[in-house]
């Protein structure tokens, strides 16, 4: 063994550091949580076909995409990089295969890899290192042996004298003389300390000769890192481990956590082992551990409870990439890019022409090869039970599973300046909940076979523009080419008018002041009261009314999810009327969800919880036809609430205000909660509202912050709408200066 002590490097930062790193191929999970740090020097990484070896050294260059995890050089992160950044930070790769030009000489080859200036190796150095390459200089790369054209590949990652040299089975099919060459030529490496080095090898007398540590691979993980010098001489542990002389023999059990391996500890990610037991059990429901082949686990297994809580797979192992690494917003085309890759890379295409800078993102679920920016598996990552909930063998689950994982990839991304896809009915439904997830304002385009339709379901309360496709979305055609076409340049145009509105805005914020905005619920039989509060306030407020229609209230709430509301005056509440009813114009379990969130002051009525809406009368289902119903107009029925139904809105409202923790005024009319339940209305009924206000006096905890506020007026009287905005008020204190926030 040598002394590595010499010329060591001086750094805060190892020089390689892996942690947590997942790499699929297709549905094969290769590398399973790789935990790897090399401070400086050289080590060795040793296992038998099929571990993973060379599939560490791909990732760490960049030639194959981590579905998640970090790999950093010398503090600087590699995932997301391509492999020309890599190799520029200094990093040199000595590929399995050696990957050589037929045509060009050795000594082209070294001219080419050689860099300017006096090195520490050059061409000279090669040839004294190597003899038989001088001999060889003036032959082409096709003319030379195995061994002789693994010494130029080594060579050719020499003369780029990099501060780190990952080499994949460096002595590979070269002769002794040539192993004890490379061998000597590591260990001088070691010694300068000018160089670190990563070598995977199969030899293992070269690998424990040239590191004083071994990491052993087994079935994608790092097993253990343990004594050069052990390893060396125990050829026990050698064939349990590795397989050494019993090639093809089958493999060999491994104990995955063995007693020896606490000699040389490895911290992963501050987790103790049982931790690291829970973990795999995220993603190994068989009994058999898994290798780079292994089929897909049956859908049953991935479903079974584990030891590690199901959340906790995103966190612990799905890394945030960086979408840029410049800081630049950019544009994502997203989409299944195993069946609709030629019309998204025509719409990448489009928008890098508009000079607007794009990603592809690809949440095929089919595991075929994934040429995207950001992968499958990637996406899949961010499911909160792992990958292997995504890449299951039904499709209907594989989509429906992929379809969360792109919601909670894509709200923890930060830079995106738009969004747009192109699909079918399968392909809209999977992509436009992540789009959901958006703010409003933030231009997203989705071309759909099913745009010329109800997109109720695909859009919501969201601002997503639906493009009809005319044809199917099946290859580029004289129609598609231009449907596609007008829907990258419509969002080329509009990211590039937001970002130049953005600058303009910047500008003006220098000596002027937008009105802070706010929201407003309003329904017909409410109108007087909101155009009252409106008057009020519009000269302090930008006021944003919301027709209470089911996706009115939650296009109020996006707004305030999304931070672009200082403050609501719910007015008009009935949406929860249709939400237990089943009317057409329901909310949906989440109403009132982001006021509870945004912990924002919150101010609102009682408004028209005296109704249910149906559309015209003979759509009213059979069961209610018997009640009192109201014909608004020829296309919308009305139906008056009773007080069973008031009591148990009232109780769910109530559980609401009760999690809300910022200051709650919410205001109950005894004259009536709309136009038509004021004396002589027809959905006048005291005994009804008297069962709402009960129910949610009974429900809500009522303290300094939040309150119940009776008053003695009809929704509509002008002392009613007083009220609120005094309320209002109060909790805003009455400012008029707080910008507007946009994203």
């Amino acid at each position: 063994m040598v002394d590595r002590s010499r010329g060591a490097r001086i750094s805060s930062d190892p020089s390689l550091q892996i942690r947590g790193l997942n790499v699929f191929y297709g549905q094969s999970h290769a590398l399973q949580g790789v935990d790897l740090t090399l401070d400086s020097g050289v080590l060795a990484v040793v296992g038998r076909n099929g571990m993973g070896k060379t599939t560490t050294c791909q990732a760490i260059m960049g030639l194959v995409p981590a579905s998640s995890g970090s790999i950093t050089f010398e503090g600087e992160q590699l995932v997301g990089r391509s492999p020309s950044d890599i190799a520029r930070l200094g990093i040199g790769y000595v590929p399995q295969g050696r990957r050589l030009w037929p045509s060009l000489t050795v000594d082209e080859h070294l001219r080419l890899g050689e860099t300017n200036g006096r090195r520490a190796w050059n061409r000279e150095r090669i040839y004294h290192t190597f003899p038989r390459l001088a001999e060889r200089r003036k032959n082409g790369g096709g003319q030379l042996s195995g061994g002789e054209q693994q010494m130029l590949a080594i060579s050719r990652a020499l003369l780029a004298n990099p501060k780190l040299l990952v080499m994949d089975e460096p002595t590979e099919g070269l002769a002794p003389v040539i192993v004890a060459q490379v061998e000597e030529m590591l260990i001088e490496l070691a010694d300068d300390g000018d160089m670190s080095v990563l070598v995977i090898e199969q030899n293992i007398g070269v690998a424990t000769a040239v590191s004083e540590h071994v990491a052993i691979m087994v079935n994608g993980r790092v097993n253990r890192i343990m004594d050069a010098g052990r390893l060396a001489a125990d050829r026990e542990l050698q064939q349990r481990l590795l397989g050494v002389g019993r090639h093809g023999e089958g493999d060999v059990n491994v104990d995955i956590d063995p007693p020896e391996a606490a000699e040389a500890p490895v911290r992963r990610n501050g987790r103790s082992r049982s931790a690291l037991r829970s973990s795999r059990a995220a993603y190994i429901s068989n009994p058999v551990l898994p290798t780079r082949w292994s089929q897909p686990v049956d859908e049953e297994l991935t479903r079974q409870d584990t030891a590690m809580p199901a959340a906790s797979y995103t966190s612990a192992h799905a890394e945030l990439h960086p979408l840029t690494l410049d800081g630049e917003n950019v544009v994502l085309v997203v989409g299944t890019f195993d069946t609709k890759s030629a019309e998204l890379k025509f719409i990448r295409d489009e928008l890098a022409s508009a000079k607007v800078k794009v990603r592809t993102v690809d949440v095929s679920t089919s595991g075929k090869p994934s040429g995207a920016d950001v992968p499958p598996h990637q996406i899949a990552a961010y499911h909160r039970k792992g990958p292997n909930a995504v890449f299951v063998n039904d499709r209907g689950a594989a989509v429906r599973e992929m379809t969360v994982a792109l919601q909670s990839w894509i709200e923890r991304q930060r830079g995106i300046a738009g969004i747009i896809s192109a699909g079918g009915s399968g392909g809209t439904a999977l992509v436009t909940p992540a789009m959901r997830q958006l703010p409003v304002g933030l231009p997203k385009i989705m071309i759909s076979t099913v745009a010329s339709g109800d997109v109720r379901q695909y859009v919501g309360p969201s601002d997503i523009m639906m493009m009809y496709s005319v044809t199917d979305v099946q290859g580029i055609n004289s129609i598609s080419r231009q449907v596609l076409a007008n829907g990258a340049n419509a969002l080329a145009g509009m990211v590039k008018v937001a970002r130049e509105s953005d600058i303009r805005q910047r500008r003006r914020a220098r000596t002027t002041t937008d009105l802070p905005a706010i929201g407003l619920t309003m329904f017909g039989v409410t109108t007087p009261c909101v155009q009252q509060i409106v008057k009020q306030l519009e000269s302090s407020f930008d006021c944003l009314v919301f027709h209470a229609t089911g996706v009115g209230g939650q296009s109020m709430e996006k707004l305030v999810d999304s931070n672009m509301l200082t403050g609501v005056i719910d007015v008009t509440t009935t949406e929860v009327c249709d939400y237990f009813m089943g009317g057409v114009f329901a909310a949906t379990e989440d109403r009132f969800g982001a006021i509870i969130r945004s912990e924002m002051p919150y101010v609102g009525a009682c408004g028209a919880l005296d109704m249910v809406n149906f559309g015209a009368r003979d759509t009213v289902p059979e069961n209610y036809r018997h009640r009192n119903l109201y014909e608004h107009n020829p296309q919308v029925t009305l139906m008056r609430t009773t007080a069973e139904e008031n009591d148990k809105m009232g109780r769910w409202i109530g559980e609401r205000l009760n999690q809300m923790n910022g200051d709650v005024r919410f205001f109950l009319p005894e004259g009536g909660v709309s136009m038509i339940d004021a004396p002589g209305q027809p959905f006048h009924d005291p005994e009804a509202d008297a069962a709402l206000f009960r129910a949610l006096e009974e429900t809500v905890k009522q303290n300094a912050r939040r309150q119940l506020v009776r008053l003695p007026h009809n929704v509509n009287d002008t002392a009613f709408s007083d009220a609120l905005v005094s309320a209002f008020r109060s909790l805003h204190g009455g400012q008029t200066t707080r910008r507007r926030i946009t994203r």
